[in-house]
């Protein structure tokens, strides 16, 4: 029996796992987790993608105790603009698609318009939430769709892997602060904390890690180890010197830099989405906190020089960004071969990562989290236990990467090197097939990539409406079909829509009323 895991790396991957290991084994399970307080993370996992919820509620942990010690506010979409053109947007909501007569709106938007309002704005009704910028909660605490409000004060103990409906919203929030909190939470529940840097990992006759050593504490023995080291993979990668596979041959872009600026959000009220921004070498992200931002410009270094991207930046952002410090990040975009080696599992960035255009660094570290436990081994490791987990994280992880590449691809942009480039890059294995189906047809449950990875169809259609790559062509069964059904769902979402942007609250009022 597992009886004791080590976790090297604290951060908000270390301490996710070792607070969701803690709830689920409690005290059957001893966890220890050793952070360096000379090693830095990376610290701008800012937003978050809607299965994060779960996590929380899995935790025990309600809105209102840790949303305000990370300030916190909410993430209903992404505004993605100047991907198409310059001047325009459009939003990736946290919304299903509805349906009607057995065909999604967004088949019907192209048989019947009105093409002068995006698809977006047309069959989801959180992006008129996001430009009133309203918060989807009311000041009583109750989800602004009642049918997935649990009814209760205290959260519901789920997993990702429960989720029925599509929540509707996500989180940003200050990432060392989470992680403190966390740290706070663990500790609370038994999670033993030890401050110290590891100075060599010693291997066992099989192969795997008997123990890591510290500079203060000695060695520390362990039957499993969970590697959150960051990009750096002490364990996974230096220890026991598991490949890693690179998408730099899809994905652009390998460095970013980020900058923390205070701001007034009274004033101006707080958007409830992440807005990512196309630029001539990348895209930058701006991500509204209770009194700050975060931004960062996410770039290629053949295309971009880090003076030239922070230099970019800061006129972005304007005289506000003036004082604020730049992080300058080296990005390791891909995964390793294996996350789970001996009786070693690579959690978060030690394990693979894609880049943070659609937030999935922490769903990576959750789904990552939840395989573990599914997988569990036991004394003797199974390898066919570890052969399981590798496969659902390497799937994820190139699903998404995938997801990402579409972006790119399909994006309207050719006017910089840059942005030629991107169009011009090889394809994942399998995606451009499906584009050329999706020439023809929308996305379906059945046409997108077949393993889970978070996203579903309805992204996948929101994403290439508002990129300019849809069907010229309705559905032909529509052609035979009475619109009417399809017509007053339409009128319905906009009813609700404007219902919706006038009654409740803005996110600055509610979350204002949350911090007391």
């Amino acid at each position: 029996m597992i009886g004791h895991v080590v976790i090297v790396g604290g951060g908000t991957a270390g301490w996710m796992a070792a607070t969701y290991l803690k709830a689920t084994f409690q005290d059957r399970l001893d966890v220890t987790l050793v952070e360096s307080a000379n090693v830095a993370t990376i610290g701008v996992g800012e937003a978050t993608f809607s299965t994060v919820r779960h996590f929380f509620d899995y935790l025990g942990l309600a809105e209102e105790e840790w949303m305000p010690s990370c300030n916190a506010t909410y993430k209903l979409a992404i505004r993605f603009e100047n991907w198409r053109g310059r001047g325009e947007y459009f939003y990736h909501p946290f919304e299903r698609l509805r349906t009607a007569d057995g065909f999604t709106l967004a088949d019907w938007w192209l048989k019947l318009g009105p093409h002068d309002r995006r698809l977006d704005e047309a069959c989801y009704v959180l992006p008129a939430l996001c430009d009133a910028k309203r918060a989807p909660k009311r000041l009583d605490g109750t989800l602004f769709h009642n049918s997935l409000h649990d009814g209760g004060d205290r959260p519901r103990r789920t997993t990702m892997f429960q989720q029925d409906t599509q929540f509707p919203y996500a989180y940003h929030f200050d990432a060392a602060l989470l992680a403190e909190f966390l740290a706070g939470h663990g500790t609370r529940q038994g999670v033993r904390r030890v401050l110290d840097d590891v100075v060599d990992v010693r291997r066992d006759e099989r192969g795997g890690i008997s123990e890591i050593v510290t500079r203060e504490h000695g060695p520390l023995a362990g039957d499993l180890f969970v590697d959150c080291t960051g990009f750096r993979g002490l364990l996974i990668n230096k220890t026991l010197e598991e490949p890693f596979e690179s998408y730099e041959n899809v994905l652009p872009n390998d460095r970013a830099v980020a900058l923390r600026v205070p701001v007034d959000t009274e004033p101006d009220g707080l958007a409830p989405y992440t807005t990512a921004s196309a630029r001539d070498a990348g895209w930058i992200w701006t991500i509204p906190l209770f009194g700050r931002i975060g931004t960062g410009y996410v770039y290629s270094s053949q295309f971009c020089t880090p003076e030239e991207a922070e230099a970019e930046l800061r006129s972005f952002v304007g005289p506000q960004a003036a004082d604020a410090e730049a992080n300058h990040i080296r990005m390791r975009i891909g995964r390793n071969r294996r996350s789970w080696v001996h009786n070693c599992v690579a959690i978060g960035l030690s394990s693979g990562f894609v880049e943070p255009l659609e937030s999935t660094g922490i769903f990576f570290i959750q789904h990552g989290i939840e395989q573990l436990v599914r997988h569990w081994p036991d004394q003797g490791h199974d390898q066919v236990l570890a052969q399981g987990y590798n496969e659902s994280v390497a799937r994820c992880l190139d699903g998404v990467r995938e997801f990402l590449v579409l972006h790119y691809k399909a994006a309207a942009r050719s006017d910089t090197p840059y942005w030629k480039a991107a169009d011009e890059r090889e394809l994942p294995e399998g995606l451009a097939e499906r584009l050329r189906l999706w020439e023809a047809r929308l996305p379906s449950g059945s046409s997108v990539y077949p393993y889970y990875h978070g996203f579903e169809s309805y992204s996948y259609n929101v994403m290439l409406t508002g990129l300019g790559r849809a069907p010229q062509r309705s559905h032909p069964a529509l052609d035979l079909l009475d619109p009417t059904a399809a017509r007053d769902q339409f009128a319905d979402v906009r009813r609700q829509a404007e219902r919706l942007a006038g009654e409740l609250p803005s996110q600055y009022e509610y979350l204002a009323q949350l911090h007391g």
